[in-house]
Order: structure tokens, then C-alpha cells, then sequence
């Protein structure tokens, strides 16, 4: 009686048939195998390897299907590996795109067309979001999509609204799915639309099992995990839920700077979502086949093992490039991520709005903007507009209490951003403008809550003296950060850091807070990018919606003067 050795729908290598102790043995060899129980099969990745040892005996039956199956992916794959090396590529097909992509994203839009399931392993900077975005589009254009599921961490969910309007140069509708649990389900309906239906939702959402059954009854033709080392715990719901999501899925990319943050055992969550046959369906397979176990009970990874085959499984379908690879990048990249106030939070900001708004009109009943009242008026506004700036920063100065905590949101999202930044061995600048700000900011750091083991910051503001032979002064600290290792981040206030210091041993920059002045904020970003920067800075601002902070940042990157700007906009910053 023979066996047979078949393909799933799935992309499973399947072998069904008799027991037999030479086919089990040689079953055994292959990476990523189990046993199915129910079924009474083996379930294997298709790979070459897997099929060459078990094609030399003669009582297994191997289906045509499953020769034709691994001729695509080996050609695909080689495909891609021969597109990484263009000097001078060219897209395979028109990239629906508002903008002139760099060499590194026609390459990775090539290799994202060419296989069903790619990773975009960018580094953060190098513009991820619009290869995806053109991958979209194309396979849009050809009729293969019609229904996109983007999940992003909750911070991003605005970048993606933006980036699409900004750059897709084909029709979508793009629906953010926010709100309670239940909002969102009655959002994610079934429509008819010409134009791409795009839905993009978060991590912490997407596995609740009420969202989680809309999205597959949605049935998304495409799904995009951003920042996917989110989901690289194996036995975590939101990975589990993002899993069974792209067991529906035709096609799937994932995008991440920081595809191992911890040890190389992240691979196998986001290469199950992305593509099960190059690590297989099972984490202690993987394991047993990439990790060394030890300590007690030997259930502990101790080491690891096989590390150059586990590096060409993982790039044969992926696209890596750092900013210091992508010599075509701009020399400073800018990149926002968005927060909400809470509830209770946003209801005192625009009570704070309202009032500001209702004194600015009274007071301007009685004022001439003439040239000589023009200074006196932006101060008033100006007084406004930094009372709500200290309230999105998550602070109020009260008389009885002096300055009290109402907000969290901005804090929590720097926190995951530097985690991020961390984990990736690299060391970061942060700017804020408020004391309050930068002592919580500093309370944050030393509960070190980021996954990364002990290390040092340094920091400096008005109280660090600029000369003193008793304390640390502000040279000593830049320089303890410029020279030490250990010391990862520094936390600058913009009025004392914007002249006569240099931070470029780290190349990411983060802006908790800015003034009004365009020049002291083009001054700090100058503190990372100077002489003896060898890679590209990335500054990072993180901005809470629907408030002031959105005014400021857009001003700034016009180049503005918000002073003179506020007198004759000040319904427009205030509002």
C-alpha cells in the first residue's frame, strides 16, 4: 500500500499513508514537520528539502502539483534574490504613486509583486509605507484585490491615513476603524465600491473576537503587518488572531526596521502570518530546530543553532535594507506618530479651547492690529496656545497644586516608541520644552520598563549648571552620552540644548515638545545632524490629534513663524 505526498490550499507539503519507520525517519529530518493527530498525516513546509527526502521511495506517490508548486516559489525566490543586486532598477509595472521612489523602493515593490508574500525589513526612515502602498495599488490595478487590511500599532493608524491621501495615485476609500468594539464591527461592513476598500485597525483590537469574526466574514483579499514584531510572540492572542487572518489571505507583507528585537525565535510568529512553509505552523518545531535548550528541565534557550540557514529562510522572501544601505535617502527624514487625549483629558483641553477662544474675541473687540499692537497681541495668543500645548503634554499648573498630571497618552506613546529604538541597540535623543514634561520623562526611564537591560541616560535643563566644580555639568553630560556606551538616551529641553553642543552618537531624534520658534527647533535637530554623523538622522514627532500640537508641527514644517503667523490666524491655532 502506498503513501502520497500532496499540496494543501494552504501551501502545506501533506504526507498521508501507511506507517512506515524509514519515511517516519526521514519525515523527522524535516525542518518545521508534525504530526496531525485528527487527520493521521504529517504536515510539512514545502521546501526542497522536504521533498527530496522523501521523493527516493518508490511506495510514495508525489503529485504533479506538488512539482509545479515548488518550481513557482523557487523561481520567485530567485527572482527576488537577483532583483536585490540591480544597480539601476526599473518597477516591473507602473507604481501608482504621487511621489519619485528611491532605487531601495523600486526594489522592494519589484520583490513584493513578484512573490504572493513578502517583508519589507526596512529600517525606520527608509520609507516602507510607500512601497506598500504602490504594491497595493498595483495589484489593485491588475484585479487581484479589491479589500486591504492594514493593522498597525495605534500610534501609526493616522500615518497610514495620511501617507495614502498623500501618495496613492489611485482611487481607494480608507476607512480607520476607532472607537469601542462594537463601533468598529459596525463599521467593517460588507460595501460595493469601485475604488479599493482599505480598512486599517490595530493590534490590541484586531484578535477580540467580535472584530476578529467581522474580519473574516470581511474577507480581506490583503493584509499588511506593520511594524510586525508586534506580533512576534507565538503564544500571544494578537499574534494568534493575525495568524488565523492570514490563513484567509491571498496576500500579506509585513513591514518592520526590527524583525528580532530579543533573540532570533521572533521570526517564526511574523513568518507564520507571513508565510508558514518557511518556518512551518509549529513554534517548538522551529524551535528544537534553531535553539539550543538547556537549564532547568531543558526548557530553557540557552544558545542557537543553524543561524545561517534561519537567515537565508527569512530573506528569501524578504527585502532588508538600512539607512546607512540606502545611500539615496535624504539626509534627515521626518516621521510623525499620533495619540488621543483620553476622554476626561480632551473634555478639560477643550473646555480650555472654548475659554481661550471666548477671551481672544473680547480682548480683539477693542484692538487695532496696528504695527504697534501687533507684538501685544501674538503674546496673547501666544499665552493661549502654550497653556494648551502644557495640557497635551499631559500637565496643568494649578495655584493650589502647582503643575498636576491630567494626561498619560503622549507619555505612554514615547515610552513604546523608545522601547522600539532601544531594543534595536541604538541610542536616542529626546526634546521637550516643559519641566514637568521632562521629569516624568525621566521617572519613565528609571522604572526601565523597555525589555533592553540596565542602562544609563543623562539629561539637561535650566537647573544643570553651565560651570560648577561640585556637580555635573551640562558638558559633563553630553559628554557622558557622546562617549558612554551604557547611556542610550538623553532628554534635552529645547531652550537650553538649541546652541553649542553636539548628540551625534545617536542618529533618531524625538520631539515630545517644541516651542514656537523655528529657529531653536531647526537648532536642536542640528545637535544630531552635524559634522561626524554617519548615518541618517530621524526625527521623530509625536503629536496628539485633534489639538494644538498639530497647528505647531505644521507651522514648523513650513518653516513658519508661528508669532507673527497667530495674529491674524489665531482662530486657527486656538481652534
Amino acid at each position: 500500500m502506498s503513501g502520497m505526498l500532496f499540496t494543501t490550499s494552504k501551501g502545506d507539503l501533506v504526507y498521508r499513508g501507511p506507517y512506515d519507520t524509514h519515511v517516519v525517519e526521514a519525515i523527522k529530518e524535516v525542518p518545521g514537520r508534525m504530526f496531525d493527530r485528527h487527520r493521521k498525516e504529517w504536515v510539512m513546509p514545502l521546501t526542497k528539502d522536504a521533498v527530496n527526502a522523501l521523493q527516493d521511495f518508490q511506495n510514495i506517490k508525489i503529485t504533479n502539483e506538488v512539482y509545479v508548486a515548488l518550481q513557482i516559489q523557487e523561481e520567485s525566490q530567485e527572482m527576488a534574490r537577483l532583483m536585490k543586486e540591480e544597480e539601476k532598477p526599473k518597477p516591473l509595472e507602473p507604481m501608482l504613486i504621487k511621489a519619485e521612489p528611491f532605487a531601495h523602493q523600486i526594489i522592494a515593490f519589484n520583490i513584493a509583486l513578484k512573490l504572493t508574500n513578502a517583508g519589507l525589513l526596512h529600517e525606520q526612515g527608509c520609507g516602507k509605507t510607500l512601497s506598500a502602498i504602490a504594491v497595493v495599488g498595483a495589484r489593485w490595478n491588475r484585479g487581484e484585490i479589491k479589500r486591504v487590511l492594514i493593522v498597525a500599532p495605534l500610534s501609526v493608524i493616522p500615518v497610514w491615513e495620511y501617507e495614502f491621501e498623500k501618495f496613492a495615485d489611485y482611487p481607494f476609500n480608507l476607512q480607520a476603524l476607532v472607537g469601542n468594539l462594537q463601533n468598529r464591527i459596525k463599521q467593517l461592513q460588507p460595501k460595493k465600491l469601485d475604488e479599493l476598500h482599505v480598512v486599517v485597525t490595530n493590534y490590541e483590537a484586531v484578535w477580540r473576537r467580535g472584530l476578529l469574526q467581522a474580519i473574516l466574514k470581511w474577507k480581506p483579499d490583503m493584509v499588511i503587518c506593520d511594524e510586525s514584531q508586534k506580533i512576534k510572540g507565538p503564544k500571544t492572542k494578537q499574534s494568534k488572531g493575525m495568524h488565523m487572518i492570514g490563513d484567509y489571505a491571498e496576500y500579506k507583507m509585513i513591514l518592520t526596521g526590527t524583525p528580532v528585537t530579543a533573540t532570533p525565535m521572533d521570526f517564526w510568529s511574523q513568518y507564520r502570518f507571513l508565510q508558514p512553509n518557511i518556518f512551518g505552523k509549529f513554534f517548538y518545531a522551529f524551535r528544537n530546530r534553531y535553539a539550543q535548550m538547556g537549564g532547568w528541565q531543558n526548557k530553557q534557550v540557552v544558545g542557537y543553532k543553524n543561524k545561517n540557514e534561519l537567515i537565508t529562510k527569512a530573506h528569501s522572501i524578504a527585502h532588508r535594507v538600512t539607512k546607512a544601505e540606502a545611500l539615496d535617502l535624504p539626509e534627515q527624514i521626518d516621521q510623525n506618530l499620533f495619540c488621543e487625549l483620553e476622554p476626561k483629558a480632551f473634555g478639560a483641553y477643550r473646555e480650555m479651547v472654548n475659554l481661550s477662544v471666548a477671551e481672544m474675541e473680547e480682548y480683539m473687540k477693542d484692538v487695532e492690529v496696528s504695527e504697534r499692537q501687533h507684538k501685544v497681541v501674538a503674546s496673547n495668543v501666544l499665552t493661549r496656545l502654550l497653556r494648551l500645548q502644557q495640557m497635551v503634554g499631559g500637565f496643568v499648573n494649578t495655584e493650589e497644586s502647582g503643575s498636576v498630571q491630567i494626561s498619560s497618552a503622549k507619555l505612554n506613546l514615547l515610552k513604546e516608541t523608545v522601547a522600539d529604538i532601544l531594543q534595536s541597540g541604538k541610542k536616542v535623543v529626546i526634546f521637550a520644552r516643559f519641566i514637568p514634561e521632562i521629569n516624568a520623562i525621566i521617572n519613565m526611564l528609571e522604572e526601565n520598563d523597555f525589555g533592553v537591560g540596565d542602562f544609563k541616560h543623562a539629561y539637561i535643563m535650566g537647573s544643570v549648571p553651565t560651570n560648577s566644580k561640585t556637580e555635573p555639568t551640562r558638558g559633563d553630560k553630553v559628554l557622558e552620552f557622546q562617549t558612554d556606551p551604557d547611556c542610550k538616551v538623553f532628554i534635552a529641553q529645547i531652550q537650553t540644548a538649541g546652541l553649542g553642543i553636539t548628540l551625534h552618537a545617536a542618529s533618531t531624534s524625538i520631539f515630545y515638545s517644541a516651542d514656537f520658534n523655528y529657529a531653536n527647533y531647526d537648532q536642536c535637530r542640528a545637535r544630531l545632524h552635524r559634522i561626524g554623523q554617519r548615518n541618517v538622522v530621524n526625527h521623530i514627532h509625536l503629536i496628539v490629534q485633534n489639538t494644538v500640537d498639530e497647528k505647531i508641527y505644521k507651522a514648523l514644517a513650513e518653516k513658519k513663524s508661528i508669532a507673527d503667523d497667530v495674529v491674524d490666524n489665531w482662530r486657527a491655532y486656538l481652534k
